[in-house]
Formats: structure tokens, C-alpha cells, sequence
């Protein structure tokens, strides 16, 4: 028996007698947001390694014994300790069956068994609660290397460019398959609505899925049902078959969309999550613009239209396979509960266990707490309920111009299929001149931070969204008054995709920083509530796209469009104003109240 083990069951006989007695030692609350829920667990068993020697003590071996560290007090006072414990108490409290009270029964309690007594009660549960070893513990994902974090970023930035570019890339096929099978091309376009309509009712099911179970296995089963239903698609053979696994790639689709921020705010700190979640936003919107152009020249080839659904195929397999083998658990809770796993077994102390582990799932519960959140923050949220219209009205747009673009360039201009798919870079060049706006106003962002005691103020964030929504009106009045006639030249209405596309990158990222700071331990469920009504004007948008601009008009569908973009710019505006206030009545923002300096 090595000396490990001889402390261990010495502590398990010293345990067993003095649980026969009354706990008398005083603990603080679960609540208070210290390190004294990981001290020894009485003072019997820090008096019964006494008679150890220490070189048994000092062995290295992992001991359950004395967890009380020297400078715990110093630990206790440490600005970031006391946020990480504080956000993971409230993750759990949060959480599905973190109260036992969907677990009572009214039904007498069983023998214990073979004649045996009840045991006596166990010490203080809290105090085999495993936590992070201080601020800098490897484990936690902010402490992760920059390696490993910017290689973690590069393949979530994969996967949701790839659910992204599946959206957009059937409505180059939307006229052929409409043909193929004999219906209209507004049915042809069921064909992005549904894969969209999919984006909108997917996470109801990944947000809750991602705060219970982590971040990790939501996206590798995401990642593999995605590519399944693509391939489903691409070897359809009618056209019921090729709506209803449209549908489900985009349920499934949904998944990087929604917890891919939530990993970010896991890795980065508040100096950093802005500009990892530029990349995130640049992917969700890079992604639909570059596809039909790519989508028109496979259709337009030999290969043909089931093509576009091969393609992405290959890239949703090489995402799954990426995220299965590289992808590691971001989620502290998640974490915590691995940790316990390997201490129990390695110190064969089965009371060791993290908060998360403490949950019981009942489905009931699981059903009004959990899969409801999002829809409950979008209703009595006044925040991520307007912000959501403003992004889904953007969104909507989005997948608008996928009809609208065809109709001036392919339509007035008489470009063909993969060409007039092109002029769609001029909204990514705006994406690309928003993305380095934010990027370069960064380094004043940290400096407000770091002069605020690194507390972010989620209203730092607004005044690119103002900019960027009046630039975004902007840019549409130009699109439609250019676009309409053939005697001008191309490259105008072209030129309009640089404001449209500034405007829309940069109101979708600085509104969506906006919610993570706003509400960071539930980020997925307010991005999950944001994503479910963007979607839904997604879905219906391209529906009616189409008939709008050839009955009113081009220049006057787009006059409409471009009034309704400037009523929404006071949105932001007031939030800058009085979003504190608004922020301090919420029971899901954690944010604390900025100085009155800051406001």
C-alpha cells in the first residue's frame, strides 16, 4: 500500500467514526463567493495525517485530504477568482434540476438493504465540491494557451462558415429544381426558407443543450447531423425529400450559430471577446455572400445542381471530424465535472464531485426552465427583444438580396447564373472594412476597460451599431435608385454593397458583444432567443421577395425597405442612454451598474 492510500483509509476510519457525532464546525453559505467550500473537510481529518510522515505527505501523489491552501485568503480577494465563482454559482443555480425539488416523492423510503442500518450523515456536501485552482489554473478556457485558443477559434470559425454557406448556396438551384420538378420558383425557394426556418427553431434545442451539457458535445453531434441531412439533400429524389432535409440541416445548422459565441465568451476575457467574436460574425455573414456565386457555377457546369449540396457535404464531414478530435470542453461546469471524475478515481473518494453533478433532470423542468429561457428572455427582455427585431429585420435583408441581387444583375444587367453572383463581394468588402473599424477601435475599448476596474459596459458597444444602421439605410436607398435601369452602369449598385454590407457586420457584432456582455452567463440563451426571431424573418423574407420588387418596383421596394432600416436606428440610441437602467431591473443581466462617470 503505497502512502497515498494509507492516508486515505487512515482519513476513512477517522471519517467514519466522527460522522456518528454532530457536525459542529461552522461553514458559510453555498452562495458566498469564496474558497471555503474547498477546505478540509473537518478537523479530524486534518489531525488524522498526523501521525504520517511527511514524506508520506509530501510524495506528490493526489490526496483528498487537506485542500486548504496557504493563500486562500489572497485567492478569496482576487477580483477575477471572485467573478468566475460568482458566474459559475450562478450557471448552476440557473440551471435545470439544480434544485431536488422535482425529485421529492411523497412515497415511503426503502430498506436500505441485505439487513443493513442507514449509514450515518455524510460532512458538509459543499466541502467536496471540486472549483478551479485560482486564477490561473491551465483547466479553466481563459487560461488556455493562444495556440490552442486561436486554433480553437479557427475551426468554430469553420464549421459556422460552413452552416452559413449551406443556407445561401441552394437559391442558385432555386429556378433549375423548380423546373426539374414542375413548380414554382417561389416553391423553388422553400428550399433556403426551410434550411433557415431550421436556423429559427434549432436553438430551442442547442442553447439549453450547450449550458447543461457543455459546448463540445452539442457541436460534434451537430457537426455529423448537419453533413447526414446535406448528403440526404444532394441525393434526394423528390421534392418533399429534399424540402425536409433542407430543414433539418439547418435545425442542425443552427448549433455553431448559437454556442460558438457562447465558447468565446468561455475563452476570451472581456478585453478580448469583442474581437474573437468579430471573426464569429464575419463567418455568419461572409458565408451566405460568398455562395452564390460559387453555387452559379456549379449549376452552370456539368457537375449540376445536386452539387451544391456535395460541397457542402465535404465541408460539414472535415468540420465534424475537426470538432470530434481537436475540439476541447470550454464550459467551466463542464470542466469542473471532469475534474471530479479523475479525482475520484484517482483517490477513490466517491464524494468528490462538481456543482454541475449535483443536478437531476427532470423533464418537466427541463421543458419550463430550460428549453423556455430563450423564448422567455425574448418576451420580458426589453433588451434582447429589440435588438432581435433590428437584427431580424437585417437578417431578413440578408436573405432578401439572395432574390434581389439576381433581379438587377442577372435581370437588368443580364449577367448569367455564377457572374451575377459576384457584384455580392461588394457587401463583403463593407463586412471586411466593418470588421477592421472594430478592430481598430479595440485598443480604446480596453483602455475604458481597464480604467473600469476591467468591468465591461455593454453600452461601449453601440455607437458602431448607430453608425452602422445609418450607413445600412443608407446603402439600400443607393442600391435601389441605381439598380433599377440598365443605363447605369453595373458597378454603381455594386458599389452600394460596401455601405450595406459596413452597416450590416457592424450592427450584427457590436449587438450581438452587446448581449454577451449584457447577459455572459446566458449568452447562449439570449443568442438562441435573438437567433430564433432572425430567423424566422430569414425563412420569410425570400417568400415574398421576388413579388415585391417586380410589382412596386425596384427603387420603391428598396424606398420602403430603407425608411423601415432608418425608424430602427433610434433603437441603439436609446439604449445608449438608458440601457444601465434597463440592464438593473433584468433577473438574467448580471452586469453590474457602471460608475456614474461611465454612464
Amino acid at each position: 500500500m503505497d502512502p497515498a492510500d494509507k492516508m486515505i483509509e487512515k482519513a476513512e476510519e477517522d471519517a467514519a467514526h466522527t460522522m456518528t457525532t454532530q457536525h459542529t464546525e461552522q461553514h458559510e453559505p453555498a452562495e458566498t463567493l469564496g474558497r471555503t467550500a474547498t477546505s478540509s473537510t473537518s478537523s479530524s481529518s486534518s489531525s488524522s495525517s498526523s501521525d504520517i510522515s511527511a514524506e508520506e505527505r509530501n510524495t506528490g501523489t493526489i490526496s483528498r485530504l487537506a485542500t486548504q491552501r496557504d493563500d486562500v485568503v489572497d485567492l478569496e480577494r482576487h477580483a477575477t477568482a471572485l467573478s468566475r465563482i460568482q458566474t459559475i454559482r450562478s450557471q448552476h443555480s440557473a440551471t435545470v434540476g439544480a434544485s431536488l425539488k422535482s425529485r421529492q416523492s411523497r412515497k415511503p423510503l426503502p430498506e436500505f438493504g441485505a439487513g443493513k442500518p442507514y449509514p450515518p450523515l455524510l460532512p458538509e456536501r459543499e466541502e467536496y465540491v471540486v472549483e478551479f485552482d485560482g486564477v490561473d489554473d491551465p483547466l479553466h478556457a481563459q487560461n488556455w494557451t493562444l495556440k490552442k485558443k486561436i486554433l480553437t477559434a479557427a475551426m468554430l470559425g469553420f464549421t459556422t462558415l460552413t452552416s452559413a454557406f449551406g443556407s445561401s448556396i441552394f437559391s442558385a438551384a432555386t429556378r433549375v429544381v423548380a423546373f426539374k420538378y414542375g413548380v414554382s420558383t417561389t416553391v423553388g425557394v422553400l428550399g433556403t426558407s426551410f434550411y433557415v426556418l431550421g436556423f429559427a427553431t434549432g436553438p430551442i434545442l442547442w442553447a439549453p443543450f450547450s449550458e447543461l451539457k457543455g459546448r463540445r458535445l452539442p457541436l460534434v453531434l451537430a457537426s455529423f447531423g448537419f453533413s447526414v441531412f446535406s448528403v440526404a439533400v444532394a441525393t434526394g429524389k423528390d421534392l418533399q425529400t429534399i424540402l425536409i432535409c433542407r430543414f433539418f440541416s439547418g435545425f442542425f445548422g443552427a448549433c455553431p450559430l448559437t454556442c460558438v459565441a457562447a465558447v468565446f465568451s468561455d475563452m476570451f476575457n472581456n478585453r478580448t471577446r469583442g474581437m474573437a467574436i468579430t471573426i464569429f460574425s464575419m463567418t455568419v455573414f461572409t458565408g451566405p455572400l460568398l455562395a452564390p456565386f460559387i453555387g452559379g457555377f456549379i449549376v452552370m457546369s456539368e457537375l449540376g445542381w445536386r452539387w451544391t449540396e456535395y460541397i457542402v457535404t465535404i465541408m460539414g464531414f472535415v468540420a465534424f471530424t475537426l470538432n470530434l478530435l481537436f475540439l476541447s470542453e470550454s464550459y467551466p461546469p463542464i470542466i469542473l465535472v471532469s475534474k471530479a471524475a479523475e479525482l475520484r478515481r484517482r483517490t477513490k473518494n466517491w464524494g468528490i464531485h462538481a456543482k454541475q453533478e449535483e443536478i437531476e433532470i427532470d423533464v418537466r423542468e427541463l421543458l419550463e426552465k430550460n428549453f423556455s429561457r430563450p423564448l422567455r428572455m425574448l418576451v420580458t427582455e426589453p433588451i434582447v427583444l429589440l435588438l432581435s427585431i433590428y437584427m431580424a429585420f437585417i437578417y431578413g435583408l440578408l436573405y432578401l438580396f439572395l432574390t434581389a441581387y439576381p433581379l438587377v444583375f442577372q435581370g437588368v444587367h443580364h449577367m448569367n447564373l455564377g457572374v451575377g453572383g459576384l457584384p455580392f463581394f461588394g457587401m463583403i468588402t463593407g463586412q471586411l472594412l466593418a470588421g477592421t473599424v472594430i478592430f481598430i477601435r479595440q485598443p480604446s475599448y480596453q483602455k475604458k476597460l481597464a480604467a473600469n476596474n476591467d468591468v465591461p459596459v455593454p453600452e461601449w458597444r453601440l455607437p458602431e451599431v448607430i453608425v452602422g444602421g445609418a450607413c445600412f439605410a443608407v446603402g439600400i436607398f443607393w442600391f435601389g435608385w441605381t439598380g433599377y435601369k440598365e443605363s447605369i452602369h453595373w458597378i454603381v449598385p455594386t458599389l452600394s454593397g460596401i455601405l450595406i454590407g459596413f452597416g450590416l457586420l457592424s450592427i450584427f457584432l457590436q449587438a450581438l458583444n452587446y448581449l454577451v456582455d449584457a447577459y455572459l452567463m446566458f449568452a447562449a440563451s439570449a443568442i438562441a432567443a435573438n437567433t430564433f426571431l432572425r430567423s424566422l424573418c430569414g425563412a420569410a423574407f425570400p417568400l415574398f421577395a421576388q413579388q415585391m420588387f417586380q410589382g412596386m418596383g425596384i427603387q420603391w421596394a428598396a424606398t420602403l425597405l430603407g425608411c423601415i432600416a432608418l425608424a430602427l436606428v433610434p433603437v441603439p440610441v436609446w439604449f445608449l442612454l438608458k440601457g444601465a437602467k434597463i440592464r438593473e431591473k433584468s433577473q438574467y443581466a448580471p452586469t453590474p451598474k457602471p460608475p456614474e462617470a461611465q454612464e
